[in-house]
């Protein structure tokens, strides 16, 4: 007889609001104990410095995390000119300076050559794996290596206003319990010693690598000093919660008001409704056929062609994720609910 898994069987989405100063390995492990739930797991990084949208799985929910990692993602960030750090962010030490600061002009005239397919080489300081081994613990060593750069995606690119009504440094305790209304970062000054910008992009794209390259592009070096993730896919800051309003609630107030469905993650993908015989069969890993002419127009009328990958249900239940070949679905992941 196998081991009995620790906690309950929690199924479903939390639209978390990450504070700077917690890992996401953290913040998913507080949510996995509010819920007491058996199994957790999150859709992105996002660094300790970063605050923002860390969408996390439970249970079932897990094996549609894939879904929302490719989804495009939003972020606000500011980029701190004249310095250029070794972890491409706060955190690091200034291993150059440039007397250089640009111009909202130059930075407007520079952006198009950063939006849509480009190269981007990953920070030193990044998860990605060397050998077997995180960079960022290579880098943590002293070690030298190279870092191959790789194509990513950004749908858009905009430099914002400044403002300099609220002053930078405001602790989290004053921003309110809206998510919305979180990082208030400012920037300021003739001399553009601050630039605030907002992104959209898809998955792989580092925010630190594009301040540092930006910087470059514009005869200059520059880090990331400030960075929050608007939102991931479908899961946006308006409807988050923040992990202290989350790490007040117990269990039943937590269900009730901070679960979301698993099938949340998957709003962009069809759905086609199953007979009880055709779930049984998916559940049992067979595949359906849709051979007779009202089953087949089903899939037609559901909007799934042949290769699509689709939501089954049954009596509005998720009942497994789906692949069309011709007539026939079969199973790509079916959920235990």
């Amino acid at each position: 007889m196998g081991r009995r898994k620790k906690g309950q069987k929690i199924d479903g989405w939390v639209n978390l609001y990450k504070p700077v100063g917690v890992t996401s390995t953290q913040a998913v492990g507080k949510v996995r104990r509010i819920f007491d739930a058996q199994k957790a797991g999150h859709a992105g990084t996002l660094d300790p410095l970063a605050e923002g949208i860390l969408p996390i799985a439970l249970g079932e929910a897990t094996k549609t995390i894939p879904y929302i990692q490719d989804a495009l993602k939003g972020y606000d960030f500011e980029v701190t000119w004249g310095e250029a750090r070794s972890t491409d962010d706060r955190e690091g030490d200034v291993i150059e300076s440039s007397d250089v600061r640009p111009s909202a002009e130059d930075i407007q005239n520079a952006l198009p050559g950063f939006i849509g397919e480009i190269e981007q080489t990953p920070p030193k300081f990044s998860a990605i794996k060397i050998d077997g081994e995180r960079a960022y613990d290579l880098a943590r060593d002293g070690e030298e290596f190279e870092i191959k750069s790789r194509q990513v995606y950004i749908e858009g690119l905009e430099l914002l206003p400044c403002h300099s009504d609220r002053p930078q440094g405001v602790e989290e305790s004053e921003k309110g319990s809206d998510p919305s209304t979180a990082l208030g970062m400012t920037c300021g000054g003739l001399g553009m010693t601050l630039s605030r910008f907002s992104m959209i992009c898809g998955k792989g794209t580092y925010v630190r690598s594009l301040a540092r390259d930006l910087a470059q592009k514009l005869g200059t070096c520059g880090y990331v000093s400030g960075l929050k993730r608007t939102h991931v896919g479908c899961f946006s800051q308006e409807d988050a919660i923040f992990l202290e309003k989350l790490e007040e609630m117990d269990h039943n107030t937590a269900m009730n008001s901070a679960l979301l469905p698993l099938q949340t993650a998957l709003d962009d993908i069809p759905a086609i409704s199953l007979k009880a015989e055709e779930t049984a069969r998916l559940k049992n890993g067979n595949d359906v056929a849709f051979i007779a002419r009202p089953d087949f127009q089903r899939l037609h009328d559901a909007g799934i062609n042949d290769n699509d990958t689709a939501l089954a249900l049954f009596q509005d239940a998720p009942v497994a994720l789906v692949e069309r070949q011709g007539p026939h679905i079969k199973p790509v992941r079916v959920f235990n609910l």
